[in-house]
C-alpha cells in the first residue's frame, strides 16, 4: 500500500494559498504533486515548490500521479468540477460550502457515489485540538446535561467588486451559508443533531446581494438551546469569536479557538449542580474557572491526514462524508426558509 496520496490542487487561491496548502505540505501521508489556477499559477508553485502547474483543470485531472483533489475554488465552480473529477476516478475533500443549495449537494454526493470516489468536505472546526478537548470532557460528563451553547464567529468583509461571495448566484448566501455552517457542523459535533432552529438574517452594514448578519437560535434532539451568530459587517478587532458551553455541572469557555487558527485559549468550571437553591443571587463572586490546556493542532493539516489516510486504506470518510455533506446543505435550507417565513423550522 502506498504510504501517501498524491493530490492536486484546483483553486490555489483564498484559504488554500494561506491556510491549507501549507498545512498539505507538512501532513504526514499527503504530496502535493500538482496545483491548478486560471491566475498566477505559476507563482503558486514556485512559492510552494510544487512541480506540475496548470491553468485549466482537464490536464491536472490526466495527471497520473493525482490521486485525490481538493476544490478550493469558488463555490458556484464546485459542482462541475466535482463531476469532472469524479469521472476522472479521483477522490474528492471540496471546501465549504460544497454546493450552492440541496440540489447541486445532491447532485454532486450521487456522482461521487456511482463513481465510487471518495468525498469530504471541508470543515476542519472538530479537528481543532481545543474542540477534541471539549468533545471528550461533554463525552465523559464534566458538563453534566448539556443546557445552552453559544457560539460566535464575525469579520469585516466591506463591499469588494466582483467578490463571488456577495452574491448569492455565486457564493448560494452570505454570512449564514459562509460562516455559520461551521458552527452548525461543529455545533452538532458536540450537542448532536439539530432538531428545529428559527434564523434572523438581513444587510445591517453593506448593501451586496448577500446577507451581512444573520442569527440562529437551535433546539437539538437532547434538548440543548443554542444560538449562532455570524456577522460579515463587525470589525475584526471587535469580535472574540467566543464559544461557550453550559451545563448542569459546569461550563467552558473559549476564545479564538472558533476560525482557522491552531491555538486560542480555553478555561472551564465543573462539579458544580449539587447545591441548593441560593436566595442571594450574587453575581459578584469570584468563579474559579481553571485553564484547559489542550494540544496545538493544525485543524487544516490533522483534515487531511485523516482524509488521506481513508483514502489509502480504502475506507470512505465518516467525518464531514456523504451524509454530513447532505445534512449541512440541509440545515442551511432550513435555514434561509426559516428567515423567509420569519418562523421555527424542523430539521
Amino acid at each position: 500500500m502506498p504510504e501517501t496520496l498524491g493530490v492536486g490542487v484546483i483553486g490555489a487561491g483564498g484559504i488554500a494559498f494561506r491556510r491549507t496548502i501549507p498545512a498539505m505540505l507538512k501532513a504526514k501521508n499527503v504530496r502535493v504533486v500538482a496545483v491548478m489556477d486560471p491566475t498566477d499559477v505559476e507563482k503558486v508553485a514556485e512559492t510552494f515548490r510544487i512541480r506540475r502547474y496548470y491553468s485549466e483543470i482537464e490536464p491536472l485531472l490526466a495527471d497520473p500521479e493525482v490521486e485525490a483533489v481538493y476544490i478550493a475554488s469558488p463555490v458556484y465552480c464546485h459542482l462541475e468540477q466535482i463531476e469532472a473529477a469524479a469521472e476522472a476516478g479521483k477522490h474528492i475533500l471540496c471546501e465549504k460550502p460544497l454546493a450552492r443549495n440541496v440540489e447541486e449537494t445532491k447532485k454532486a454526493v450521487n456522482i461521487c457515489r456511482r463513481r465510487k470516489v471518495f468525498l469530504q468536505e471541508g470543515y476542519m472546526m472538530k479537528f481543532h485540538g481545543a474542540h477534541q478537548m471539549i468533545k471528550g470532557l461533554i463525552d465523559e460528563g464534566r458538563l453534566g446535561k448539556l443546557v445552552y451553547i453559544r457560539a460566535q464567529l464575525s469579520c469585516w468583509y466591506p463591499p469588494i467588486p466582483g467578490a463571488w461571495r456577495q452574491d448569492p448566484r455565486t457564493g448560494g448566501g452570505g454570512a449564514l451559508i459562509d460562516m455559520a455552517t461551521h458552527l452548525f457542523n461543529l455545533l452538532e459535533f458536540f450537542a448532536g443533531p439539530i432538531r428545529r432552529l428559527v434564523a434572523l438574517t438581513g444587510n445591517l452594514v453593506h448593501a451586496y446581494r448577500s446577507e451581512d448578519a444573520s442569527t440562529i437560535l437551535a433546539e437539538f434532539k437532547a434538548g440543548t438551546h443554542a444560538t449562532i451568530d455570524c456577522f460579515w459587517c463587525i470589525p475584526d478587532e471587535a469580535s472574540r469569536t467566543r464559544l461557550e458551553l453550559y451545563g448542569s455541572a459546569g461550563a467552558i469557555y473559549t476564545e479564538g479557538t472558533v476560525g482557522q487558527s491552531v491555538g486560542g485559549k480555553a478555561e472551564g468550571i465543573f462539579g458544580l449542580g449539587s447545591a441548593g437553591y441560593d436566595a442571594a443571587q450574587s453575581k459578584d463572586v469570584v468563579r474559579k474557572f481553571q485553564p484547559l490546556p489542550f494540544q496545538k493542532i493544525n485543524p487544516y493539516q490533522a483534515e487531511w491526514e485523516y482524509f488521506a489516510q481513508c483514502v489509502l486504506d480504502g475506507r470512505a470518510p465518516e467525518i464531514n462524508g456523504p451524509a454530513e455533506i447532505l445534512r449541512m446543505a440541509k440545515l442551511v435550507d432550513a435555514a434561509y426558509t426559516s428567515a423567509r417565513k420569519k418562523a421555527f423550522v424542523s430539521v
